[in-house]
C-alpha cells in the first residue's frame, strides 16, 4: 500500500500552508478549509512585499499579471508568479512562489506549492498541487463524481472515504502529467511520479513510477 500521508507526499516547506497542512493526516482533510486559511493569511503578509490589488486579492510585487486575468477572491499569489493571458482564478487559490498559471486556466479551491506550472487551458479544482508540479497542456482534474456520490481515494484493495463531494487529486512533489490527461476525482500520486499523456486516472500512483494506461504503472528507471 502506498503511504498517502501529508508528508509523505509533500514537502511541506515550500508553502505558505506548510503549518497548516501539518495538522492534517491525509492532504485532502484540509481542502475545506483554504478559503479561512487564505483570509487568515493574507492580512499578515508583509505590505513590503504584497500588495492587495482588490479586497481579499494580495499578489507579490514581482508577481507578473497579465491585464486580461481574473483574480477572484479570496487568492494569494506568490513571489515571481505568472499568471498568463485570459487565466481564471475564481477564488480560495494559494498559489506559491514561481508558479506558472497559463492562458485560459481555472483555479479554484487549491493549494499550488512553490515552483507548480499549470500554462496551458488546464481545470485545477479541490486540488493540492506539491513543489515543482507540472500538468501538460489541458490536463485536468475532475474534482465530482458523475453520480455525485461521495469521493472515496482507492489504494489497491484499500479504500478510504474522504466523506467529500468534491475532491480532484493529490500531486506530491514533482509530479509529471502528461499533456490531455484527466486525473478522475480522488486520484493520487506519489513523489516524482510520471503519467503518459492522454491518460484517464484514478486511484493512486506510486512515487517514482510511471504511469502508461490501466495496469500498467512501471517503476522509474535511472534515466527515465
Amino acid at each position: 500500500m502506498m503511504d498517502l500521508t501529508t508528508t509523505a507526499l509533500l514537502d511541506l516547506s515550500h508553502s505558505l500552508a506548510g503549518d497548516y497542512l501539518s495538522g492534517f493526516p491525509y492532504p485532502w482533510q484540509a481542502l475545506d478549509g483554504i478559503k479561512e486559511l487564505i483570509l487568515t493569511l493574507g492580512p499578515r503578509l508583509d505590505p513590503a512585499e504584497y500588495e492587495e490589488r482588490a479586497p481579499q486579492v494580495w499578489v507579490h510585487k514581482t508577481a507578473e499579471i497579465a491585464p486580461t486575468a481574473y483574480l477572484g477572491a479570496p487568492c494569494i499569489i506568490g513571489r515571481s508568479t505568472e499568471v498568463r493571458h485570459c487565466a481564471f482564478i475564481r477564488g480560495s487559490a494559494l498559489v506559491g512562489a514561481g508558479c506558472v498559471v497559463g492562458n485560459s486556466v481555472e483555479l479554484k479551491n487549491v493549494i499550488l506549492f512553490d515552483g507548480v506550472q499549470t500554462p496551458h487551458y488546464n481545470y485545477v479544482g479541490d486540488s493540492i498541487l506539491g513543489h515543482r508540479a507540472h500538468m501538460g497542456a489541458g490536463s485536468v482534474t475532475s474534482n465530482v463524481k458523475s453520480d455525485k456520490t461521495l469521493v472515496a481515494v482507492r489504494d489497491g484493495e484499500r479504500t478510504i472515504p474522504t466523506g467529500r463531494k468534491k475532491f480532484g487529486a493529490i500531486l506530491g512533489d514533482h509530479v509529471e502529467v502528461g499533456c490531455n490527461s484527466v486525473l478522475n476525482p480522488g486520484t493520487v500520486i506519489g513523489p516524482r511520479a510520471s503519467i503518459y499523456p492522454t491518460s484517464s486516472v484514478r486511484g493512486t500512483v506510486p512515487p517514482d513510477h510511471i504511469y502508461k494506461g490501466p495496469g500498467q504503472v512501471v517503476r522509474r528507471e535511472p534515466g527515465d
